[in-house]
């Protein structure tokens, strides 16, 4: 039981930070700034980290489906 409670408090503190995180590299971030309103470099920003997230979520649903292929061949 702590187990489990220990991962779900891991993984929202994981996702808190992940939504909070700011992408942008060097020169973007100076190309930006320079803008008058960041509506760009908010767009850009949301862009990196949607790019970003995309295969780490693949890689952990295939993750998932070969742990439960796996889990339901232990059971049966």
């Amino acid at each position: 039981m702590f187990k489990l409670k220990s991962r779900v408090i891991f993984f929202l503190f994981s996702l808190f930070f992940f939504l909070k995180g700011s992408a942008q590299c060097a020169m973007c971030r100076a190309v930006l700034e320079s803008e008058e309103g960041q509506t760009t470099a908010e767009g850009v920003n949301d862009g990196i980290i949607y790019l970003m997230a995309i295969p780490y979520i693949l890689v952990a649903s295939i993750g998932f489906l070969i742990y439960w292929k796996f889990y339901k061949t232990k059971k049966d």
